[in-house]
């Protein structure tokens, strides 16, 4: 389609006086304007450089809003899901929004403010702010800002600073986000890419930080994730930090688009959950890999599905399962992030996801795992179990967790992965952590 046929097209939808308009741009390209007189009533309008670039129903945006001309307004409320998952959750959004003065449903004012770098590559700003044509930069943080930046999320949200500051990102943990480069930490300003997450230790939950680091190895053992993440000290504040592997410096502004699972199904808030709504699952999530990515994607996410298991890992929910969306159109299944071996925590033991209709952790079974992930098409499903079972065992049987992690941690899995094997339910962890 030619630009002056998309232009024509588009030229149908007229602007309203007092209408906020936000220019999205996604690997150098005007991909979209995200456009409404208030957060009700905003959609999308597709930019003619993406119908040329990607063409008609490419998902280089989000596979909940494929690029069009005419957009069917049925899906609009789907449409404005992805936009709001941008944004993050708990006192992170309350004090986004109190920084723009809106309430915290309103993404289209707080991404107007921060935008520019946000999950994955797209950009999002209001071209008439004074500052959206500026270049971003970075200023470098000494051992002792970051230590404060660490301990003022209620002051500088996300890191972010007070004037130039334009991060978001999705999450209800608390979270600094940070540039690394040149072997210095830097504060990300006007948009620059960001390129880790630091995540202070948990006065309420010491041991987490130290717990996600170890199911971090046991996923790169696996050959779930790639990224790096490490433990640092930062001014006595013991750290998590994390590598972003939504960031690739050798790509043109150094980002790599990134969709999670429950914006590509339009979950919205607690709808991540199963229960709460019951639009995400573990068979949607695959029927989404197997329509968009390779049939390699569909089993790495049964692979993801065992492994959460067998760590102990409650809060796989949509949220925590992306798509990278790659400059040339193409998706493919994300690296896994976030998986917190938690079963010894106090909670109700319940998955984020049904495994086979049985959320209690302690009653699944390897007859389960075969069953959930056999319904997506996996032949040789109980294969894959026992393939990843033992590499769990020989991951925690050569790695040691680090000295703040829960003292009972390497017996838990290995007792969750040994029930398992032997078709036996998960049981209780051997150990529990008090507050």
């Amino acid at each position: 389609m030619s630009s002056a046929s998309v232009s024509s097209l588009r030229s149908t939808t007229p602007k309203q006086s007092g209408m906020t308009e936000l220019r999205c741009e996604l690997y150098g390209t005007h991909v979209c304007d995200l456009a409404g007189d208030t957060y009700l009533t905003a959609d999308v309008v597709f930019a003619a450089e993406a119908l040329e670039r990607w063409g008609i129903g490419s998902p280089i945006l989000s596979v909940a809003a494929p690029v069009a001309v005419r957009l069917r307004r049925s899906h609009a409320a789907r449409r404005r899901a992805y936009f709001s998952s941008l944004l993050p959750e708990g006192r992170h959004l309350t004090r986004l929004a109190e920084r723009v003065r809106s309430n915290e449903s309103d993404f289209l004012q707080i991404l107007a403010r921060y935008g520019r770098d946000v999950s994955g590559a797209l950009q999002i700003f209001d071209p008439r702010e004074m500052d959206s044509g500026e270049p971003a930069l970075s200023a470098p943080l000494d051992e002792g800002t970051i230590a404060a930046l660490l301990s003022d999320g209620d002051r500088r949200p996300l890191g972010n600073d007070v004037v130039s500051g334009k991060t978001s990102l999705a999450g209800v943990q608390e979270k600094l986000v940070l540039v690394h480069q040149d072997g210095l930490w830097h504060q990300a300003l006007r948009g620059a890419p960001s390129t880790h997450i630091l995540k202070p230790a948990s006065s309420q939950w010491p041991t987490m930080i130290f717990d996600e680091e170890y199911g971090h190895r046991i996923s790169r053992r696996l050959g779930l994730a790639r990224h790096e993440v490490q433990l640092l000290d930062f001014g006595g504040t013991p750290t998590l930090v994390v590598e972003r592997f939504d960031r690739d410096s050798a790509i043109v502004g150094g980002r790599v688009h990134v969709e999670d699972l429950a914006a590509a199904l339009g979950a919205v808030g607690r709808a991540k959950y199963q229960e709460h709504g019951g639009i995400v699952t573990h068979a949607r999530i695959a029927a989404i890999l197997r329509t968009h990515t390779t049939p390699s994607d569909v089993r790495t996410f049964a692979r993801q599905l065992i492994a959460t298991v067998a760590m102990g890992n409650l809060d796989m929910h949509a949220k925590n399962v992306s798509l990278l969306h790659l400059a040339d159109g193409s998706v493919a299944l994300a690296p896994a992030y976030d998986m917190v071996p938690m079963a010894h925590l106090p909670s109700d033991q319940k998955l984020a996801m049904s495994v086979a209709g049985v959320y209690r952790h302690d009653q699944i079974t390897s007859g389960m795992l075969e069953d959930e992930i056999g319904s997506w098409g996996i032949p040789d499903a109980d294969a894959l179990i026992d393939e990843t079972l033992e590499t769990v065992l020989d991951a925690i049987g050569s790695e040691v967790p680090h000295s703040g992690a829960h003292a009972g941690l390497r017996s838990d899995i290995s007792t969750f992965a040994e029930r398992l094997r032997r078709g036996r339910p998960c049981g209780a962890p051997i150990t529990n952590a008090s507050r």
